[in-house]
């Protein structure tokens, strides 16, 4: 028997056969809800009719496969970010929670950096300061800028006793009472002279244990001399690589990636601007035992003692597949380490007759990147032994360097032996 539908100005006959096929039909089709509802539903007669046959459509319909497939779906969304990873670290007792605050206060400092260099001709932060720092270099906007940024980050996260830059004169002991326990040393821009030409640059940083030589004395003890603090504090920094807990840099170029080591491996997390955060991209990154890329400032070639030339002039000549080696240079070490990690090869930046100890510094710069390196798999020396061996006697000691794929670092050295 047909059922009557009433609306406000139509009568509808609808037949039970026609209800019952439609969500057969349905059933079929396997939807994975139930059928939505019709006129007939509406109807009081018809809700214990609607209500027998809805039941096993719920039935079946969680058992289709439409279901897995979602959940297949969700699970390529998932991403792994900076502070996810370090939150894992830390309850794998790699790292503590003091730590974790630190790397994280530097990787936000790394998030403005890279705000300011994308928008730097904008802003006017291309240039120079004006200002000459302690090595006798001239200071770029941005090196002056940056380097207030990381001091400002590591200052707020509490957890810093000592920060040494590259930009300042003498290491900072942090406030009494930002006071912590790590020593920072880090160079907030690397590669300044790209800005201008929107190049690579980059960030590099270094975390050493507390040192108790450089401690504020106690309220009933005497407090030192302004001298003295710097001293102590000088002393403290000054460690062997060797002696690093953490290590890293930041590329700011194309993207943004965030490189770092806690002693067990070599990460990078790529900065996504959609969500404004660092994700994992590359896991326990180990760098090829060989390359075909050679990275020397090879205007400096005439400079050189005559055993790196001829290191130089060998791998210029075609090799066993009938080509020589690819030479590349960014002028910033950052860069240079980014694509010797992924793709393996070797840089340098030897001593010359014009810079007895090379250019580079050994705190700042040489040490976090042979500890990477390592870390990695690579090799680091300065040319008579390893760079992470070296304790530096002065807080902006220069040193030669010579870094990349073990097999190329080994070879290089026979040639300086």
């Amino acid at each position: 028997m047909a059922h009557a539908v009433s609306t406000s100005s139509l009568h509808v006959l609808i037949s039970p056969h026609l209800i019952r096929n439609s969500i057969l039909g349905l059933r079929h089709r396997k939807l994975p809800t139930a059928p939505p509802m019709t006129a007939a539903a509406s109807h009081p007669r018809c809700e214990a009719t609607q209500q027998s046959m809805a039941a096993p459509q719920l039935r079946t319909s969680t058992t289709t496969p439409v279901a897995k497939t979602k959940l297949k779906n969700t699970s390529s969304y998932e991403i792994e970010n900076l502070t996810t990873w370090l939150l894992k670290q830390e309850q794998a007792g790699r790292i503590d929670a003091e730590l974790t605050i630190v790397l994280s206060s530097i990787s936000f400092a790394c998030k403005q950096i890279a705000s300011l260099l994308q928008r730097s001709s904008i802003i006017n932060l291309t240039g120079a300061q004006g200002t000459i720092n302690i090595q006798g270099e001239d200071q770029k906007k941005l090196d002056v800028v940056s380097n207030e940024v990381f001091c400002n980050c590591l200052r707020s996260s509490g957890r810093t006793g000592i920060i040494a830059s590259e930009e300042e004169d003498v290491p900072v002991a942090v406030e009494e009472t930002y006071s912590g326990n790590y020593v920072v040393v880090f160079d907030p821009i690397d590669g300044s002279a790209n800005i201008d030409t929107a190049l690579t640059t980059g960030s590099i940083f270094g975390i050493y244990g507390p040192d108790k030589q450089c401690l504020f004395a106690d309220e009933d003890s005497s407090m030192p001399t302004l001298d003295q603090a710097k001293e102590r504090c000088i002393i403290s920094v000054c460690q062997p690589g060797s002696n690093l807990l953490a290590a890293g840099y930041c590329l700011y170029s194309s993207s943004v990636v965030f490189t770092l080591s806690i002693g067990s491996g070599v990460y990078s997390f790529t900065l996504d601007p959609a969500y404004g955060e660092f994700v994992l991209t590359h896991e326990d990154i180990k760098i090829p035992e060989t390359g075909k890329i050679y990275s020397f400032n090879e205007g400096n070639y005439d400079l050189w003692d005559e055993k790196l030339k001829g290191y130089l002039d060998h791998l210029r000549q075609p090799g066993s597949t009938g080509k020589p080696y690819s030479g590349r240079y960014v002028g910033c070490l950052v860069g240079e380490i980014h694509r010797m990690l992924l793709v393996g090869g070797i840089y340098g930046n030897p001593k010359n007759n014009n810079a007895k100890n090379g250019n580079l510094r050994l705190l700042y710069e040489c040490a976090p990147m042979s500890y990477l390196v390592e870390q990695a798999g690579g090799k680091a020396t300065d040319g008579v032994q390893r760079i992470l061996d070296i304790k530096p006697e002065k807080i902006h000691q220069r040193t030669p360097i010579f870094i990349g794929s073990p097999d190329e670092v080994d070879k290089l050295q026979k040639y300086l032996a």
